[in-house]
């Protein structure tokens, strides 16, 4: 009992925690696996009969995991390049360089959804595909920058209110009050410094994450995600040289949410030093 109420202690059943890694494990296959199928859901039935099915996942994530595919859907490339397009309008094609799209990978949606716990509450993948666009000087890179902030003003600066803090419904309402980007169904809805630069106070990577159309949504048990998409807009020397210390940052990121796997860690690491 708890107070008043009375309540079911899963935690004290030995299948619990079975129960919560089949429902996580599932969840990851299928916000990886559906978003590759827009391509059968454009062309219609005559093509391909769309059937959205979580017992295609399994078989299609093995796949892609042997043949080590990162490449999006065309329908999703085709929008990122919509998006590169309105940002780069007054630069030439010397004057930048485009990496990607690619999918998120299994691994790292495994370690968002699970590994770092307190993220399993309806919640929002913002990078499931990411492209970065690398510029080449300074001073188009804030070209690129003040277009955004001119464009959409309230996406900078602001915390965006996911559906964790304010519920699906007002989550859902908020978005579809967003601008888009002219001529498409794009609706950023957050622009922020990117946390991993050297220098924050002057920074030179940003992340721009957005929806295409409506924000894609998945429900498995009781564990929900909305899935976002992310490009990462930066000067191209910054961008190569955190990509060498990226490893250490995202370990740092998983230690800092998983404390007792920390000490182990800690634990390990000193039994070696007396060895």
């Amino acid at each position: 009992e708890a107070g008043k109420e009375q309540h079911v202690d899963f935690q004290r059943f030995s299948s619990a925690a079975l129960w919560y890694q089949q429902e996580i494990l599932s969840l990851v296959m299928r916000v990886f696996c559906e978003d590759q199928l827009m391509d059968n859901l454009e062309a219609g039935y005559d093509f391909q009969f769309y059937v959205p099915s979580a017992l295609q996942d399994a078989p299609k994530c093995k796949n892609d995991i042997e043949e080590k595919k990162t490449a999006p859907s065309a329908h999703r490339k085709r929008c990122f390049e919509a998006l590169i397009t309105f940002l780069v309008d007054k630069l030439t094609e010397a004057d930048y360089e485009v990496q990607g799209p690619v999918l998120k990978p299994l691994q790292s949606l495994f370690n968002k959804m699970f590994i770092r716990r307190g993220q399993t509450a309806v919640s929002v993948i913002g990078d499931m595909t990411r492209a970065t666009l690398l510029v080449k000087n300074e001073e188009d890179l804030n070209r690129v920058v003040s277009r955004i902030k001119e464009v959409f003003p309230s996406i900078h600066g602001s915390s965006f209110k996911g559906p964790e803090k304010i519920g699906v419904n007002n989550f859902l309402h908020q978005v579809s009050e967003m601008k888009k980007i002219p001529h498409t169904k794009i609706i950023p809805y957050r622009f922020k410094e990117n946390s991993s630069q050297n220098d924050a106070d002057s920074p030179l990577l940003y992340n721009l994450n957005f929806f295409d159309s409506i924000p894609e949504y998945h429900r498995v048990g009781t564990t929900e995600m909305f899935v976002a998409f992310e490009l990462q807009i930066g000067l191209e020397a910054e961008v190569n040289g955190l990509r060498v210390d990226h490893l250490a940052y995202e370990e740092g990121r998983i230690l800092k949410a998983q404390p007792l796997l920390k000490a182990y860690k800690d634990v390990h690491k000193n039994l070696k030093e007396v060895d």
